[in-house]
C-alpha cells in the first residue's frame, strides 16, 4: 500500500461504481464485466446473457470512442475517468485499482502491475510489464519495462523519479 493508501494487491471495487445515470466508464466496465461472468457460468440463459451484455459492451465503447476488448483480463478496482479514445489490446492484462485516462493506448502484451496509473495520450507499446505503483506520465510513449514505484515520461519514456513503496 502506497501513502495514498491504494493496494496495488486488493481490489477496490469501490471504485468502478456506477454513482449516476451518465457514467460512461463503470458502464463500460460493468458491460465487460458482465458478459465475461456469463460466459464463465456456461449454458443456454448465461449464453443470452452474454448476447445481451455484448451488446451493451458495444454501447458503451461507440459512445466512448474506445475499445477495451471483450477478454481482456482486468483486476477489480480499474478506474477509467475520462474513457475516450482508450485503445486495449486483448492479450494485454490490467492489474487491480489501476486508473487510465483518455486516449491510452496499450498495444501488444502490455501488463499492469497493481495501482498503475496512465496519463493522458501515454502509448505503452508491448511486450512490457510496469510495476506497481508506477505512473506513466502524459503522452508517454513507453517501449519497455517499468519498474515498481517509477514515474517515466517522454518519448521514449525514461523514469524520472522513483518512489519508496511498501513492498520495496
Amino acid at each position: 500500500m502506497t501513502d495514498d493508501g491504494i493496494s496495488a494487491e486488493v481490489a477496490d471495487w469501490s471504485r468502478e461504481d456506477v454513482r449516476r445515470f451518465w457514467d460512461p466508464g463503470p458502464k463500460l466496465l460493468r458491460a465487460l464485466r458482465r458478459y465475461q461472468a456469463a460466459r464463465a457460468r456456461g449454458g443456454a440463459l448465461a449464453r443470452l446473457a452474454a448476447k445481451y451484455w455484448a451488446a451493451n459492451h458495444l454501447f458503451w465503447s461507440t459512445i466512448c470512442q474506445s475499445e477495451l476488448h471483450l477478454n481482456t483480463q482486468v483486476g477489480g478496482g480499474l478506474r477509467l475517468t475520462h474513457p475516450t479514445g482508450i485503445i486495449v489490446h486483448p492479450e494485454a492484462r490490467i492489474g487491480v485499482n489501476c486508473m487510465i485516462f483518455h486516449q491510452v493506448t496499450l498495444a501488444g502484451a502490455v501488463e499492469l502491475g497493481g495501482h498503475v496509473d496512465v496519463g493522458a495520450g501515454a502509448k505503452l507499446i508491448g511486450p512490457l510489464r510496469v510495476g506497481d505503483h508506477a505512473v506513466i506520465g502524459a503522452n508517454a510513449v513507453v517501449t519497455h519495462d517499468v519498474p515498481a514505484g517509477a514515474t517515466v515520461a517522454g518519448i521514449p519514456a525514461r523514469v524520472i523519479s522513483r518512489a519508496e513503496t511498501a513492498a520495496q
